[in-house]
């Protein structure tokens, strides 16, 4: 189900103090990272992941292969630090707009 403009700009509120809980590093986008993003997912909801690329195509490429492995939806990408969120079965994350 794809967010509203509400509920992302929701989640990047609830996003903007959070730290890095996934750094991706020099061997790039591994199963191991992409399991331990599915990790962060699963407990979380909302994490930021850092994407250490070289340049604005690598960041991006390396996002959207994370969001497809992952089914998680993008919230916001600001230079190498990107929030994905992906409901939980039981939600910790109440948006706007669902009761």
């Amino acid at each position: 189900m794809p967010l509203s403009k509400a509920q992302r700009s929701h989640l990047r509120k609830l996003a903007h103090p959070l730290k890095p809980v996934v750094i991706i590093g020099q061997a790039g986008l591994t199963e191991n990272v992409i399991a331990e993003i599915n990790v962060a997912l699963e407990h979380h909801e909302l994490i930021k992941v850092r994407l250490n690329a070289a340049d604005k195509a690598a960041r991006q490429k390396m996002i959207d292969s994370i969001i497809e492995q992952t089914s998680a939806e993008p919230i916001q990408a600001i230079g190498h630090i990107c929030a994905l969120y992906r409901r939980a079965e039981k939600p910790r994350i109440v948006l706007p707009g669902q009761a």
